[in-house]
């Protein structure tokens, strides 16, 4: 690769390819739909990745009779409406498939190249979202994306690019699959290994149905002015409020927070996404620091439940599970779980300290190993962001006989 500057000329992506949108047959008529083989595609399935599949296919006579449209291998989808993240993310069709008419679908014309585009629409998804309409619901269409300005490296340029590019993708992908095998296995650890449906060789030991009130104790310990201020992230756990949230959100005196030490389990009652009655995460912070006193802080009798606990309460689903039956619901329907109320819940847990100890020896190796997964997208990640903002904007030219 060489550095020089960008005098590559850009043109509207409505005057470099041709853009369409698909339809959607009418659900009520099931010969549209019933036996269909022509895959389908929605916004949902739109997540910067190849589709060679699809969760829905219609009939020849509901293409005929709708809107929909097939377009072919290698043309772009960019999700024009959708809520959350959707909205301006883009895949690339690896198969012949018709959308709907949330999906623009954009076909290359000879002078680009359509790896290239996705490459380009991707590392543009930030500014992309940004040209969404302002009237209603934020949402882009054909007339918008087709203003984009595209720089046109020569064509061979622009297949070295994408072909650089879909190498880290690759490796990114790989990831993905691995990342995506831990968690599999940690969904079976918690149906089998959790509940004693399977056994860790060497221990046949008493497993008993429990309240949570008795392997835990609220030990009520409070702020003494030197720790640091904390809060709980479903996805990272006990993390620092500043560095979750980007700054504090501490009342000016926390002598009544509640303090935390390390190995604690700590339920926070607030709901969050996918945990409508609250998350509950054991501390992994090496040193003692303080929640809001609307957390409820409990010590595990050993740090090994602690640990399969807070693995088991990873899953929405058995946190529903665990706390529903002690939902009380107040005068304006709000949802209260005491403390107390909280430790009253049952589960089936090991009674044998060594069995706990090798489950949590399980868990903790799954966890390593899914958190070495994690960084290394991340740094993968920041590797081809880095590589793409030089190779896009042609501050580094690739030689095109070199780049093999």
């Amino acid at each position: 690769m060489r550095a020089k500057a960008n005098h590559w000329p850009t043109k509207a992506l409505g005057k470099i390819s041709k853009i369409q949108s698909g339809g959607t047959p009418d659900r009520k008529n099931r010969s549209y739909w019933s036996n269909g083989d022509i895959p389908w595609v929605t916004t949902a399935e739109v997540k910067f990745r190849t589709i060679i599949g699809t969760a829905e296919k219609i009939t020849s006579a509901g293409l005929a009779n709708s809107s929909a449209k097939v377009f072919p291998k290698g043309a772009i989808l960019l999700a024009l409406y959708g809520q959350g993240k959707t909205r301006g993310q883009v895949a690339l069709l690896g198969i012949d498939a018709a959308t709907n008419q949330a999906c623009a679908a954009i076909q290359a014309k000879p002078e680009l190249d359509s790896g290239y585009l996705y490459e380009f629409l991707k590392g543009s998804y930030s500014a992309i979202r940004n040209l969404s309409n302002t009237g209603g619901q934020e949402n882009l269409s054909a007339t918008i994306i087709s203003e984009i300005q595209v720089p046109l490296p020569p064509l061979p340029e622009q297949r070295k690019i994408a072909e650089i590019l879909r190498t880290w993708d690759l490796g990114l992908e790989k990831l993905e699959a691995l990342r995506a095998a831990n968690l599999r296995r940690r969904i079976w650890m918690r149906s089998h290994l959790f509940t004693g449906r399977s056994r860790l060789p060497g221990f046949s030991g008493e497993w008993g149905e429990v309240a949570l009130g008795d392997v835990l104790t609220e030990h009520g310990l409070q702020g003494t002015g030197a720790e640091e201020v904390f809060s709980v992230s479903v996805h990272k756990g006990l993390i620092n409020q500043i560095e979750h949230l980007g700054r504090s959100f501490a009342a000016a005196e926390t002598s009544h927070y509640n303090r935390v030490l390390p190995g604690d389990i700590v339920y926070t009652k607030s709901p969050t996404g996918d945990f409508p009655l609250g998350i509950i995460k054991q501390s992994k912070i090496s040193q003692e620091v303080i929640v809001s006193p609307l957390y409820g802080v409990f010590t595990p009798a050993t740090r090994e439940l602690g640990v399969i606990l807070d693995s088991l309460f990873e899953s929405p689903l058995a946190v529903r599970n665990y706390l529903h039956p002690l939902v009380q619901k107040g005068a304006k329907n709000t949802i209260a779980i005491t403390n107390r109320r909280f430790l009253e819940g049952r589960l089936r847990l090991p009674m044998d300290p060594a069995e706990q100890a090798a489950i949590a020896a399980v868990v903790e190796v799954s966890q390593a190993e899914l958190n070495a997964i994690v960084s290394e997208m991340d740094l993968l990640t920041r590797q081809k962001r880095g590589l793409m903002q030089k190779l896009l904007t042609g501050e580094w030219r690739v030689k095109v006989e070199e780049a093999a």
